[in-house]
């Protein structure tokens, strides 16, 4: 019986593609750099021929002089900008900074204050429309973060992070202004829709007598209620 080294327990039975390709692909998506043995087991080639692997396509980059590199650092590789064109990146992130926030991404970030840890659904239904676009922009500018997940609905929940203290003077979330009583909760949201949506109560022949032939139906209306989305990303046009 021909024993099993610890490299083969490493790597795929069959690789799963073309080796290249399939480290540029894993490296576009690494949100940290990644060892080389992760990089071998995930696409089942052993880790000699990685390791060759990856200096080549550090080596190719740079002769083809692209505007990233491929590194080592750590002992994970990663992509990273090219020191020559930092000027460029910073220019570029720098600008996304410096928009101000809509008024719109502002009041969904007093909701996250002082209601997180919060969904993103909840404080769609709490704003009344869909928050998806200023979310974005807020967790791109460092002042929302996700902070886990609810234990009923898998959904991801969200806070406020300490740049956003940072941004609006303050140590902590204590010396927020005493807003939190003042937005609604969930039951009240709750109770609302349901009355939204209830079915209107079937005429009878004595109201319809006396009921005004051009008056409108009463719909009713909550001030949280709303459909479409925000139509900006939360930030204004410099």
């Amino acid at each position: 019986m021909t024993e099993t080294t610890t490299e083969d327990q490493e790597t795929l039975a069959v690789p799963v593609a073309e080796l290249r390709p399939s480290l540029e692909a894993l490296l576009m998506v690494a949100d940290q750099p990644l060892e080389t043995v992760t990089l071998a087991t995930a696409v089942g080639y052993p880790v000699d021929e990685v390791t060759l692997a990856l200096d080549g396509l550090a080596a190719e980059y740079t002769e083809q002089g692209r505007g990233f590199e491929l590194r080592n650092v750590g002992g994970g590789w990663r992509y990273y900008t090219r020191d020559e064109y930092a000027a460029v990146v910073e220019g570029y992130v720098l600008d996304g900074q410096q928009a101000r926030l809509t008024q719109a991404a502002l009041e969904t970030l007093a909701v996250v204050a002082y209601k997180q840890p919060v969904s993103r659904a909840r404080v769609s239904a709490i704003r009344g429309v869909n928050v998806d676009g200023v979310m974005r922009t807020l967790l791109t500018r460092g002042l929302v973060e996700e902070v886990g997940q609810d234990h009923e609905t898998g959904a991801n929940l969200y806070a406020t992070t300490g740049y956003f203290l940072e941004r609006i003077g303050v140590t902590s979330l204590d010396e927020l202004p005493e807003l939190a009583p003042y937005l609604p909760d969930m039951e009240d949201l709750e109770d609302e829709l349901a009355e939204m949506v209830a079915p209107a109560p079937v005429a009878t022949e004595s109201t319809t007598e006396s009921a005004p032939e051009d008056e409108p139906p009463h719909v009713p209306h909550s001030p949280h209620s709303g459909d479409g989305t925000e139509p900006d990303g939360g930030t204004e046009p410099t």
